[in-house]
């Protein structure tokens, strides 16, 4: 005798399937902006350089050649959004970047090696962690001139920390498992071994806290140019354009509050997104070691 599954029955498990999650949130947020800053200076008529003094500090939505209002000097603040989004979301990217590779190998290193090596590398990230990053960019501004590369420089050259820390405590909980040391007997170099087995297992770590980083730089970034210590004008960024707004936070409000909205949707976004990293970055972990094993 066979039975057959009812439609309810079978449609029931499909009917849950898809569910609005945090990580699926993020996603969408994040989409909207990424692609808004990529397609809308593509749109024929709008340049966010140029200038036009009888169109000052047009409102949202009053005139619709400028879906965002105008800035004090007529210039369309949609087009301003939209490269200062591609400049923002450059610089912040390339810091995680640059921070998590750098991070990445001196923490593997200094946990695979150990002895004076670990010592020295992690003195060095003791002595990087305690220089006060504000402090640092102000005098080399005053020193050198503020500027967006000195900005990422310095972020680049003392951000990576946090990421030297993850990845040493990840290979120091590698380095004696059996699928490392196995290479190691039969002839394999250090460098093999830890570039084979210890790296890919670190980069997973080194993976979660990029994704939850992300905001953070951005906040940190942004208040940079807010200060004028990163992005200069006339090149727009979303802190820069807060910082010129608040100068007309009574007769344009829009003028900071735009921007200040990109950089919230933006950093809710990756830290919902990170959720999912970071519910799966264990279990990721586990398979990763498994495979090794085999």
């Amino acid at each position: 005798m066979t039975t057959t599954a009812s439609p309810a029955t079978v449609a029931a498990p499909r009917a849950r399937r898809f569910r609005i999650t945090g990580p699926l949130v993020g996603t969408v947020l994040v989409g909207i902006v990424v692609l808004f800053c990529l397609l809308y200076p593509l749109l024929p008529g709008y340049d966010a350089y140029t200038q036009n003094l009888d169109k000052m500090l047009l409102g949202p939505l009053t005139d619709p050649a400028h879906p965002l209002g105008t800035d004090a000097l007529g210039r369309d603040e949609a087009s301003r959004l939209a490269l200062a989004g591609r400049i923002t979301l450059g610089i912040v990217v390339a810091i995680v970047v640059v921070n998590a590779l750098i991070g990445l190998v001196v923490g593997t290193s200094a946990g695979y090696l150990g002895g004076k090596v670990d010592t020295v590398l992690m003195g060095w990230a003791d002595v990087q962690l305690a220089l006060p990053v504000i402090l640092v960019l102000i005098a080399l501004s005053a020193a050198l001139g503020p500027s967006v590369w000195l900005m990422i420089i310095v972020l680049a050259a003392t951000y990576w920390v946090g990421y030297a820390r993850v990845a040493r405590g990840t290979a120091l909980s590698l380095r004696e498992r059996d699928f490392v040391i196995a290479p190691r007997i039969q002839g394999a170099s250090r460098w093999w071994t830890a570039r084979k087995h210890i790296m890919p297992n670190v980069a997973v770590q080194i993976l979660i806290l990029a994704s939850t980083d992300i905001g953070g730089v951005m906040l940190l970034t942004s208040s940079f140019d807010f200060l004028g210590l990163g992005v200069q004008a006339p090149t727009p960024s979303w802190g820069l354009m807060i910082s010129e707004g608040q100068k007309y936070i009574r007769q344009a409000p829009h003028l900071a509050l735009v921007p200040g909205i990109a950089i919230f949707l933006v950093i809710i976004g990756t830290n919902l997104i990170s959720q999912r990293f970071t519910a799966e970055g264990s279990a990721l972990f586990r398979i990763a070691k498994k495979g090794k094993r085999a």
